[in-house]
């Protein structure tokens, strides 16, 4: 038998998907359906679209698994009424920021894949505020779930480091009342630190530090060590430096938390890790790191790696320990 060329097809429509998902957000038919409007006529009024185009939207994310469909009415699933209907936790700017910043970089892709020669950002004001709505979206989610999943059972004192959002910081001060943090950020996300930290009634808990992330030395003797988002934006030389830096803030036996995007080497690579280090090098030549490469630098700084923390729809961690 021939072999099925079904995956084929499925990741070359892939951007049909994406974009239906993209505007289906946008004209807020999941907040609809989630309202009460199950059938397309209903859903077109709710939404004061032409109900040819919510037809098609509306069988779009029935097909893609978000909605039900049944004697023609439409049924949110789970993950869609938990993320795309306004929520505490809805992406609806996260997939805006995919639509109009993302999705657009990557028409000059085959520029990139052929010259090697990595994006630049290039914005006006409202287009900054469309990034970095979405990327703080974004990374709200990845500290909502690192919050749930990493256990900081017998931890006290947080060195958080080199990251933008205090929002990892948070939410683990949130389910362990016995951690302080202390955070050593770019000045200039000092102004979106500050009001985040007081809104959560932890300012007695959490402190904050200018620090340049390439030449700060923090020290102390922290016993859980984050570095969130920070890899990426960073040369090999670099990154071994800051890893050597966050080891010397760290007491023996202490863990370190690495939170990034990472080409790994199992037997299945992770789709979300491949497809952000196109993502993230098409768009603003930042780079995507071999998880082994990775490794190596926790290695020669005094890090031993002792596992990973997954985290749904998110990179993941990687964990270590200060030798």
């Amino acid at each position: 038998m021939p072999a099925d060329p079904s995956r084929i097809l499925d990741v070359a429509t892939g951007y049909m998907a994406s974009k239906q998902l993209f505007n289906a957000a946008r004209i807020g038919l999941f907040r609809a359906v989630a309202d009460g409007a199950h059938t397309a006529t209903e859903v077109a009024a709710a939404t004061e679209h032409p109900e040819r185009q919510v037809r098609i939207l509306l069988d779009g994310s029935a097909a893609a698994g978000l909605l039900t469909r049944s004697e023609g009415r439409y049924e949110l699933a789970d993950d869609a009424a938990e993320y795309l209907t306004g929520g505490e936790r809805d992406l609806s700017a996260f997939l805006n920021f995919l639509e109009l910043g993302s999705f657009e970089a990557f028409g000059h892709y085959r520029h990139t894949v052929d010259a090697d020669e990595g994006g630049t950002l290039e914005f006006d004001e409202a287009g900054w505020g469309m990034f970095m709505a979405g990327v703080m979206q974004y990374n709200g989610l990845h500290a909502f779930w690192f919050g749930e999943r990493f256990d900081t059972t017998g931890k006290t004192s947080i060195l958080d480091f080199g990251g933008f959002t205090a929002g990892w910081s948070i939410e683990l001060l949130k389910r362990n009342p016995q951690l302080s943090a202390r955070m050593v950020y770019p000045a200039e996300s000092g102004p979106m630190l500050t009001p985040a930290i007081e809104a959560a009634g932890l300012a007695d808990r959490i402190t904050v530090e200018a620090g340049d992330t390439l030449t700060a030395v923090p020290g102390g003797d922290h016993d859980l060590v984050l570095a969130l988002h920070v890899i990426h934006r960073f040369t090999d030389a670099e990154n071994r430096q800051i890893f050597a830096n966050l080891r010397a803030s760290a007491r023996k036996g202490a863990t370190l938390a690495v939170f990034d995007f990472f080409l790994d080497s199992l037997p299945e690579q992770r789709v979300l890790d491949a497809r952000h280090a196109a993502e993230y090098f098409n768009f603003d030549g930042t780079q995507v790191w071999p998880e082994e490469t990775v490794r190596s630098w926790l290695t020669d700084a005094g890090w031993e790696f002792t596992g990973y923390v997954d985290v749904p729809g998110s990179p993941r961690a990687l964990v270590a320990t200060a030798v």
